[in-house]
């Protein structure tokens, strides 16, 4: 008969795993010595020595007192039962860390591939990471929110950044942020843009389309928490612009 430290020892577990497989119901509790502790037997001592071989095989505790008394063809098909789900449970921590690579990469975890081999071009060309950021966070929301929206205005943005006239104009406009909201150059800069987008025509995909959702709009525009005065005034005057082309239309 020995004491539950020496059964400890012997089973290579700690005195705290010990109680605790008898508070689970594993490990079958001695009764005490006169002298109020526990003796335990070679019996103890070899079911604690399955319980941690088990428990250490990554069965789950839960499992373990139905394996002591399963026949071997049970035990077999349980074991198997426990090795798929170790399976899946391992494919489920590489996806895990994967994920948390690319996170660790910065935010492409957040879009998509695609979209976040464009953003890297945006750096390339030149555009600041201010800027960048803003785009990001656009494409976060619209593709969480409307993936076929994002699909039409995505193509339209690869193909018109392999335009160099609207690379000039998106450097401009990234450069615009910190000018004076009365700065002359905001006027050249949205008739040089509503230019460009003229000569597009129905080049644009996104212009094919119907019309985008109002609040999905208005909702990305508030999104990215990026504005300037200088910014805002460019937004007023493509409005006023659009105001007196209407008047003129009609």
């Amino acid at each position: 008969m020995i004491t539950i430290g020496q059964l400890a020892a012997y089973a290579g577990v700690t005195i705290k795993a010990v109680r605790h497989y008898h508070k689970r119901g594993l490990l079958e509790e001695p009764p005490r010595d006169s002298s109020g502790y526990r003796r335990y037997s070679a019996r103890h001592a070899i079911d604690l020595v399955k319980i941690k071989t088990l428990a250490e095989a990554g069965v789950p505790l839960a499992r373990i007192k139905e394996l002591f008394t399963a026949e071997p063809d049970q035990f077999g098909a349980a074991m198997a039962e426990i090795d798929r789900n170790l399976q899946e449970r391992a494919r489920e921590l590489r996806r895990t860390r994967e994920r948390i690579a690319r996170l660790s990469a910065g935010d492409r975890l957040f879009v998509s591939a695609d979209v976040a081999d464009y953003l890297d071009r945006l750096l390339v060309l030149g555009v600041s990471r201010r800027g960048v950021q803003t785009e990001r966070d656009g494409w976060i929301l619209l593709q969480s929110a409307s993936p076929i929206a994002a699909a039409i205005w995505f193509a339209d943005k690869l193909a018109a950044i392999d335009d160099p006239e609207f690379v000039a104009i998106y450097l401009e406009y990234d450069s615009a942020f910190d000018w004076p909201a009365d700065d002359p150059r905001l006027d050249a800069l949205a008739e040089r843009s509503e230019r460009w987008l003229v000569t597009q025509g129905d080049g644009l995909t996104s212009a094919r389309q119907p019309a985008a959702d109002p609040g999905l709009v208005q909702l990305i525009a508030t999104s990215t928490g990026s504005s300037s005065p200088a910014w805002d005034r460019l937004k007023e005057i493509a409005k006023e612009r659009m105001v007196h082309q209407t008047r003129l239309d009609g």
